[in-house]
């Protein structure tokens, strides 16, 4: 080969290698959408927005929001999982993503595989309640009762997949009798039927359930994180405290781009988070939503792609053992 096609040659191969980090550096030149798989006005998507709006001062673009439902949050999932790996199309996601691995047997990707992992968001905690003249007066009257009565109660959840049913799940595992499921379209028509009577317990994160419990137009039980929660909830106990720790979950929220999406721009993006959750506005909102911003370690992509690893692993025995699948 004459040295004039060997130079020419040399420079098509590293083409590639320069054009990522390139491109990384000039990365946004335009708008970043975060598809969020639920409705506008509910808890994950005031999170997504409030990251957003922190995430769109750091970058310097705008961070759009665009609400994709349907499919228990997998048809959002799977339109970022197919989007092309540039960081301009990412995933807002809940504690659902890690369970749908194991619900969903014939998803259209693979959980852990489809995904960059960029940082946890959020951390909530689930409440377990009951209606307000429920007879047990604490915890571990609520489990003899579920024992007791079994599939004579009814248990709320707003389907499958969804963090109240997860939890749901916990709670039945830990009395060992499985309760009466009844599906709402959502948490609101769920307590409404509580408050009514026509519903026996439930399971749902703090931010639905805090007003109601502070009113005492519900009966509350324990809260599932490993340390009590403000919102005027500090008089729950943890069901740690309780002694049932494996009822011990948070409903978390993660931010994803597709996998494949280079290593530069999924650190730029996972900064841009971090900086976000630092936000004053922010804290404080998520104060109200009885909600904790994730701290700096859990808000990078190596501490990400652990946890969700190990939630994918958690859920699945559990799941399989309730037999409860959405296809």
């Amino acid at each position: 080969m004459n040295p004039t096609r060997r130079a020419l040659l040399a420079s098509a191969l590293a083409l590639p290698a320069l054009s990522a980090p390139a491109f990384a550096q000039g990365f946004p030149a335009r708008a970043v959408t975060i598809h969020v798989p639920f409705a506008a006005g509910g808890p994950t998507d005031v999170i997504t927005r409030l990251c957003a709006e922190g995430m769109s001062k750091d970058l310097g673009q705008a961070v759009v929001v665009e609400n994709t439902t349907g499919a228990g949050g997998t048809l959002a999932a799977g339109r970022v999982a197919q989007a092309r790996p540039d960081g301009y199309t990412l995933l807002m996601h809940h504690i659902g993503h890690a369970a749908s691995a194991t619900l969903y047997r014939r998803l259209p990707y693979s959980v852990t595989e489809s995904f960059a992992p960029l940082g946890l968001a959020s951390d909530a905690a689930m409440t377990i309640v009951a209606r307000p003249d429920f007879p047990a007066e604490d915890l571990a009257g609520l489990l003899e009762a579920i024992r007791r009565e079994g599939d004579r109660l009814n248990l709320a959840h707003s389907g499958l997949g969804g963090a109240n049913q997860l939890c749901g799940m916990l709670l039945q595992s830990a009395a060992g009798k499985a309760m009466t499921s009844v599906v709402f379209r959502g948490s609101a028509p769920a307590i409404t039927e509580l408050m009514a009577g026509r519903i026996d317990v439930f399971c749902d994160q703090a931010t639905n359930t805090a007003p109601f419990i502070r009113d005492r137009r519900i009966k509350a039980y324990a809260v599932t994180l490993p340390q009590r929660v403000g919102g005027g909830l500090e008089h729950l106990p943890t069901t740690a405290e309780l002694g049932v720790p494996q009822i011990a979950m948070s409903t978390w929220h993660g931010l994803y781009a597709p996998a494949g999406t280079p290593a530069e721009i999924q650190e730029r993006l996972a900064a841009a988070l971090r900086a976000a959750l630092k936000e004053e506005r922010l804290k404080t909102r998520f104060a109200e939503l009885v909600t904790e911003p994730a701290t700096e370690q859990r808000a990078t992509p190596a501490f990400h792609t652990r946890f969700l690893a190990e939630e994918v692993t958690r859920w699945r025995p559990i799941i399989e053992a309730a037999g409860q699948y959405a296809d």
